[in-house]
């Protein structure tokens, strides 16, 4: 991914607001199964449960995981 690229994603990424998991994938390339490793072992921020069915993060908390990079797995 190009450098030009990687601003263009973070710009299209909400400083507030809350994210389902789709959203949250666009910006952070790992899969389903590694995310919510990541969630489960503290590496990626603790999710809100709004309902039984539904799962959010605050969109405050992505934009910072990604700002950092601390996703990346190298």
């Amino acid at each position: 991914m190009s450098k030009d690229s990687k601003i263009q994603i973070i710009e299209e990424l909400p400083k507030t607001g809350l994210l389902r998991i789709k959203q949250v994938l666009r910006f952070v390339p790992v899969s389903r199964s590694s995310w919510w490793a990541g969630v489960k072992s503290g590496r990626y921020p603790k999710p809100l449960k709004l309902s039984e069915r539904v799962t959010v993060w605050r969109a405050a908390d992505i934009h910072q995981l990604v700002e950092e990079g601390s996703y990346k797995t190298t």
